[in-house]
C-alpha cells in the first residue's frame, strides 16, 4: 500500500494539514484557490479523494467526515483491500479513522493525533473495549485461522474471557490486556496447531528458512526436503518470517514455488552479504565459495535474514540438488533482512481517466515503489502517482525507458512502467520482452534484470475507447495498422493495407500522421477506396477520455489528412459498416450477421 496523502480543502485547515504532512513525511494535496501552498493542487475534492481511494492510497483529510464519506461511498466493496480514510478537524483536535481501521487506519489515526496533540476517536469495537484487534496481530506475528477471529472477538465483547497458552505466550505481551476466562483459547506457538471456534492460533515469526539449489532443481525435490525439515523442527509454515537465498536464485522456479506455497516473503542477498555470515555457520564449503563467492547459501541466508542475534537451530540438510537450513531469532522478526525480488509491472492505464483504468492496473501502480514512463502518461495517473518517485522519459527514448525500468527492477525495486492505452498494443510491453530476449552482447539487459519478475496488465486501448464512444464499429472482423514508418518499413505498411482492404476488415489506424509524415494516410484512403464504397463511414477520435475529447464522422472519400493529428485515432468501416441515428446522435455499427442467421431459420 502507498504512503498516505494529506488533503487540505481550505485555509482554515491548511496549517493543520501541513503539520500532519510534516509529521508523516507525506505529500500535501490542496484545493485550488483555497489552499496557498501544496505539493499537488486539485479542482474537485470529491473526485480527487475518490481517485486516491481507488488507487489504494491512504487519505488523511482535514475536513468534515461527511465529505470523505460522500467521496468514497460509491467505491466501497471489500474492507480487506480498501485503504485507510481518516478525517481530521480543522483545528486538529479530533482524528477519526473512518475506514481501514484494521488495515493500519487506527495506527495512522493515533500517529496523527500524537503529532497534533489531539484525540484519536477510534471506534473499532475490539480496540476500544479490549485495546487489541485480534484479526490484526502486530508485525512478526501470524494468525493461522483468521476466519475465527470475528467470533472470538464477539465472545470477548459479550463478557467472556481468554486463556493465552502455548510455549510462546511469554512473547505475546500485546495480548496482556485481555480479560481472563475460558470463552476463548489463544495458543501462541511455533508448532503446527489446529484452531477452531473459540480457539485462535498465533505463530511468532521467529524462524527463517534458508535454501539453495542447483539450476533446474525440480520443485518437488526442494519442497520435500523443506517438508522434512519443518516436520523435524516441529515448525508451522506460519512461523517463518521469510525464505532466504542468494540473489542469483531470484528466478529459480523451485525457490519461487516454495515461497508461494509457504506464503512467505522471499529475501535475497548478494554473495558478499552471505559471506559475511560465514563465521556463524556450521558447514562452510570451499566448493560453494569457488562457485559463487560465499562459503554457503542456506545457512548463511537464514542467518542474514534472521538478524545478528539469530542462531542456527537446524544446520544444513541436503539432497543431490538442494540445501536447506533454519535460523531462529530470539524475538519475532518484524522485518527480515535482505531485499525482495524486484518486479516490473507493465501497466496500461487506458486513455488516462481514472474510471477507465482497470482495478488491477490501479493496484499495480499503488504497489509500485517508483514509476517510469513518458511524462504525459505519468501525469495522467493524477492522484495515483502521489508521493511516488517518478522517472520521466521523452518520446523517442522508448528503449532507454524500458531498459531503465528493467534494471531498476533487477535491483530489487517494485517498478511500474506506465503506458497509455494497452501496454501490449503499440506500446512498451513488446519492447520489454525484446530486451529480455536479446543477448547481452546484442544490447540486452543485465542478468539481474532478467531475474526480476515481469507482469503485464491490460488497459483500454484507443480503438476500444473510440469504438465505444461511436457505437459498435468493431462488431465484426477488424484489424489495427500503425501508419508510422519510423520502426516499420513503408512497403510493409502498404502491403498490410492492401491485404486489409481486400479482406474488407474494419481498420483502426494508429499513429496516422506526424509533423513530418503526412502522406501514408492519404495513400491508405486511396487503397481502401478501391475495395469499399466511397460513403464508407470513417471515425476520427481525438484525445479520448480527456476533457478535450472530440469525435468527428466522415465519408471515406472525404477523409482529409489535415483534420488528423498525432492524438487522433482513425477507424475506417468495412463495406458492411452502417450509420444509425439515435437520440444521442449518429452511431456506427458493423453487423455481425444475426439478420442472415435468423433469416435462414437457424
Amino acid at each position: 500500500m502507498s504512503g498516505p496523502v494529506v488533503v487540505a480543502l481550505n485555509r482554515a485547515g491548511e496549517d493543520t494539514a501541513r503539520r500532519i504532512a510534516g509529521a508523516l513525511g507525506a505529500a500535501l494535496h490542496g484545493r485550488e484557490g483555497r489552499v496557498s501552498a501544496a505539493d499537488v493542487f486539485f479542482p474537485d475534492a470529491l473526485e480527487h479523494v475518490r481517485d486516491l481511494f481507488a488507487a489504494r492510497v491512504p487519505v488523511v483529510g482535514v475536513c468534515a467526515a461527511g465529505i470523505l464519506v460522500r467521496a468514497v461511498a460509491p467505491l466501497l466493496a471489500d474492507k480487506r483491500v480498501e485503504p485507510p480514510v481518516i478525517a481530521v478537524s480543522d483545528d486538529g483536535r479530533v482524528v477519526v479513522p473512518l475506514l481501514g481501521g484494521h488495515r493500519g487506519g487506527n495506527r495512522l489515526a493515533r500517529a496523527v493525533a500524537e503529532a497534533l496533540g489531539g484525540v484519536a476517536a477510534v471506534t473499532t469495537a475490539g480496540e476500544v473495549a479490549l485495546g487489541v484487534a485480534l484479526d490484526e496481530p502486530p508485525a512478526g506475528w501470524w494468525l493461522a485461522n483468521p476466519e475465527a477471529a470475528k467470533a472470538a472477538m464477539a465472545a470477548l465483547l459479550n463478557g467472556g474471557g481468554a486463556r493465552v497458552t502455548g510455549e510462546e505466550a511469554g512473547r505475546a505481551g500485546w495480548l496482556g490486556g485481555l480479560p481472563e476466562g475460558d470463552a476463548v483459547e489463544i495458543i501462541c506457538t511455533m508448532a503446527p496447531a489446529v484452531g477452531g471456534e473459540g480457539r485462535l492460533i498465533y505463530h511468532p515469526q521467529r524462524a527463517v528458512l534458508g535454501v539453495g539449489c542447483a539450476r533446474g532443481c525440480p520443485p518437488s525435490e526442494l519442497g520435500e526436503l523443506v517438508e522434512a525439515l519443518l516436520s523435524e523442527a516441529q515448525l508451522a509454515p506460519g512461523a517463518l518470517a521469510a525464505v532466504a537465498t542468494v540473489d542469483i536464485k531470484a528466478d529459480e522456479p523451485a525457490v519461487l514455488e516454495l515461497a508461494r506455497r509457504l506464503d512467505a516473503p522471499l529475501r535475497l542477498f548478494t554473495p558478499a552479504e552471505l559471506e559475511a555470515e560465514t563465521p556463524r555457520t556450521a558447514n562452510p564449503s570451499e566448493v560453494v565459495f569457488s562457485e559463487i563467492g560465499s562459503h554457503g547459501v542456506a545457512e548463511n541466508a537464514a542467518l542474514a535474514a534472521a538478524g545478528p542475534d539469530a542462531r542456527l537451530s537446524h544446520p544444513k540438510r541436503k539432497t543431490a540438488r538442494a540445501t536447506v537450513a533454519l535460523a531462529l531469532a530470539p524475538e519475532p522478526i518484524a522485518a527480515p533482512g535482505g531485499r525482495a525480488r524486484g518486479r516490473l509491472a507493465i501497466v496500461g492505464i487506458g486513455p488516462g481517466r481514472a474510471d477507465w483504468r482497470t482495478p488491477e492496473a490501479s493496484r499495480l501502480v499503488a504497489e509500485a515503489d517508483e514509476l517510469v514512463g513518458y511524462g504525459l502518461y505519468l501525469d495522467l495517473l493524477g492522484p495515483a502517482a502521489a508521493g511516488k518517485p517518478r522517472h520521466d522519459f521523452p518520446l523517442g527514448q522508448e528503449e532507454a525507458r524500458c531498459r531503465f525500468a528493467l534494471e531498476r527492477a533487477g535491483e530489487g525495486r517494485n517498478v511500474a512502467l506506465v503506458s497509455s492505452g494497452d501496454a501490449g498494443i503499440y506500446a512498451m510491453a513488446a519492447l520489454v520482452y525484446e530486451l529480455l530476449d536479446r543477448a547481452p552482447e546484442a544490447g540486452g539487459v543485465s542478468d539481474a534484470a532478467r531475474r526480476a519478475e515481469v507482469v503485464a496488465t491490460p488497459g483500454i486501448t484507443a480503438m476500444q475507447a473510440a469504438a465505444a464512444r461511436a457505437g459498435a464499429p468493431l462488431g465484426h472482423d477488424f484489424c489495427a495498422v500503425s501508419l508510422s514508418d519510423l520502426l516499420t518499413p513503408r512497403e510493409d505498411i502498404l502491403r498490410r493495407l492492401r491485404a486489409a482492404a481486400e479482406g474488407d476488415f474494419v481498420i483502426a489506424f494508429y499513429n496516422p500522421v506526424s509533423r513530418r509524415r503526412r502522406t501514408l494516410l492519404a495513400e491508405a484512403r486511396e487503397i481502401l477506396l478501391r475495395h469499399r464504397p466511397a460513403d464508407t463511414p470513417v471515425l476520427l477520435a481525438a484525445s479520448l477520455g480527456r476533457p478535450e475529447e472530440a469525435l468527428r464522422l466522415r465519408r471515406l472519400e472525404a477523409l482529409d489528412v489535415d483534420e488528423v493529428d498525432m492524438l487522433t485515432l482513425v477507424i475506417v468501416g468495412s463495406s458492411q459498416t452502417r450509420v444509425v441515428d439515435t437520440a444521442e446522435g449518429p452511431r456506427l455499427y458493423t453487423p455481425r450477421g444475426y439478420a442472415r442467421k435468423h433469416g435462414d431459420g437457424a
